[in-house]
């Protein structure tokens, strides 16, 4: 892989000085390799092998998010993108390689609001898929997750998601109205403590796939809600907690809204993407289990296994 990696940069001139190309890491739809070059030193090779929105154009709409988000000074910069290369799976995407450790969330937390606070005053782009109705929107997504392979074995964990699901639906259908009020933003909707890069000197927020035009409440809630901290930690954020990050992002980006609606608004969408976040698990529990599934991860199948077992408690987890 590494060698066909070389020899397409090379013939597309996106690299002309290559001292190496090693693998770097990999998740549900993607690859990503390291890339040395003279002309632009560390770069990172991004192979796609599927799309969580449904799109046929994956890698070109990943590569026009982050060209939406470039201003905002924590994202890569994207440099090259070519999504009718049928040798690396669904296409690929050259962006500048940043340094960092994942986000810790007791230490982070402001560091991740003043991220946030830069990526949500940036102006929308017309190029994004646009959800004005976020809990409506997200429940429809998790539906058709719940009912993409209709021999599931899972019966129990489909009945409980199901009368889940019709609760999100009326929260949806009640509250939609109130957001209403205010300008949409760039969300990211993938905010786990690996998608941010963290060093003494820069914070950023990478992996920008499933980004949407919405609420930044989309990313807030999905930040705080426990199956995005327990993914890859064993962190569950109190209320305190959960108040203090809002707060200080509430001071960060100058927002004229009282802090109740905030917290209210985010609570809302924390249990929307709970919804969303165990219909994927679901859905991915049968294409770990019953397909031959392009990529897997051991790490990630035991975090599903995980989170269907203890699916009660993370249902009743937002209940105050």
């Amino acid at each position: 892989m590494e060698k066909q990696i070389r020899i397409f940069l090379e013939n597309a001139g996106w690299c002309r000085n290559i001292s190496s190309v090693k693998f770097l890491a990999a998740g549900e739809y993607n690859q990503n390799y390291l890339v040395r070059d003279a002309e632009k030193g560390k770069s990172v090779f991004r192979i796609n092998h599927g799309s969580q929105l449904g799109l046929d154009n994956q890698i070109e709409y990943e590569f026009s998010v982050l060209k939406a988000v470039e201003a905002s000074t924590v994202t890569p910069k994207a440099y090259h993108c070519d999504g009718g290369t049928g040798d690396f799976g669904g296409g690929v995407l050259l962006m500048k390689f940043l340094p960092g450790r994942p986000l810790d969330y007791k230490k982070d937390g402001k560091r991740a609001a003043r991220i946030f606070s830069k990526i949500h005053t940036l102006p929308p782009s017309a190029a994004l898929i646009i959800q004005d109705n976020p809990v409506l929107d997200i429940a429809r997504e998790s539906n058709f997750l719940l009912h993409k392979y209709k021999d599931h074995p899972l019966k129990k964990e489909y009945a409980t998601l199901l009368e889940y699901h019709g609760r999100i639906r009326t929260l949806g259908q009640d509250h939609g109205p109130y957001f209403k009020n205010e300008a949409t933003c760039i969300v990211n909707t993938e905010v786990n403590s690996h998608n941010f890069l963290i060093s003494d000197s820069n914070a950023f927020l990478v992996d920008w796939e499933k980004a949407v035009v919405s609420y930044r409440y989309q990313d807030l809630g999905h930040f705080l809600v426990p199956t995005t901290t327990l993914w890859k930690s064993d962190e569950v954020y109190t209320d305190t907690e959960k108040r203090s990050f809002l707060k200080y992002y509430l001071k960060a980006t100058h927002l004229d809204i009282p802090f109740e609606e905030l917290f209210f608004k985010t609570r809302l969408l924390e249990k929307t993407i709970l919804l969303r976040g165990l219909s994927w698990c679901f859905m991915a529990y049968y294409e770990y289990t019953e397909t031959e599934r392009a990529l897997k991860n051991r790490e990630t199948f035991n975090k599903i296994k995980q989170y269907l077992s203890e699916m009660d408690w993370l249902l009743t987890s937002l209940e105050s």
